[in-house]
């Protein structure tokens, strides 16, 4: 994928992002896309409508991952997010087996946004250092600038 092709598709997670909040949930999305570039999978924020602490974007696309791909073929995908993973949904990449993150806002600059909302206790580990304490390489490309991904955030969060 080019740095073109990454902005198009983290857009569209952007897009999920809002999708999201216009539903009641945390401003969050996530795609999932082949090694050809075909978007196989989305998913939204789901903590507020689902009442799961767990549903985050990113946890709901690998669940979903998991029952419709082979491991193997988790391998050869990219997982596209409107934020940086947090450590959990981290950890659920990993255990995946999904192959390459990319995101847009950093996990640190969501913690600037979010302040101390008790909705969202933003830890500031980067994905980066998940993964590194992982057995195997997982691919990450972020933070990718792109002011809408900061945008959907924007009034949302108060402290």
């Amino acid at each position: 994928m080019t740095e073109l092709d990454d902005a198009l598709l983290l857009r569209r997670a952007v897009a999920l992002a809002w999708s999201s909040r216009n539903a009641g949930n945390h401003p969050f999305g996530a795609l999932l896309v082949t090694a050809d570039g075909y978007v196989a999978l989305e998913a939204q924020n789901t903590v507020v409508t689902g009442s799961d602490a767990t549903g985050h974007a990113e946890t709901n696309l690998v669940r979903l991952a998991s029952s419709t791909f082979r491991r193997g073929e988790l391998a050869d995908m990219t997982l596209y997010t409107s934020t940086e993973p947090c450590a959990m949904c981290s950890g659920a990449v990993y255990w995946s087996g999904i192959g390459t993150v990319v995101y847009a806002l950093a996990e640190s600059a969501l913690a600037e946004l979010t302040g101390a909302d008790e909705e969202n206790p933003t830890m500031t580990l980067p994905c980066r250092d998940v993964f590194a304490a992982g057995q195997r390489p997982t691919i990450v490309r972020g933070p990718i600038h792109l002011p809408e991904a900061a945008a959907v955030h924007e009034g949302f969060w108060t402290s």
